[in-house]
């Protein structure tokens, strides 16, 4: 269990990674996972995605599947929110 009264954004996770991260989550959406590399380079292009996007999710490694936005942001060096509950 982790502690409550501790910051639910860890050190190192900066303003830039969240808006990055928010970036990725609103141009994937809910219904693409789980999903590897291409299937979410084709879902953001589809989707009107910036080149900000589209140049991360190309830097994800081939053949991995992702579950979540929370797994591609891991994979792309972001921080991540711990889960508090």
């Amino acid at each position: 269990m982790t502690d409550p009264h501790q910051a639910a954004t860890p050190s190192g996770t900066d303003q830039g990674s969240i808006d990055r991260r928010a970036a990725l989550a609103e141009a994937l959406g809910k219904e693409v996972w789980p999903a590897d590399r291409d299937q979410l380079v084709t879902k953001a292009q589809e989707g009107g995605a910036g080149d900000r996007v589209l140049a991360d999710l190309q830097r994800l490694p081939a053949g991995q599947r992702f579950e979540n936005v929370q797994e591609v942001a891991q994979a792309l060096g972001l921080g991540t929110e711990q889960q508090r509950f």
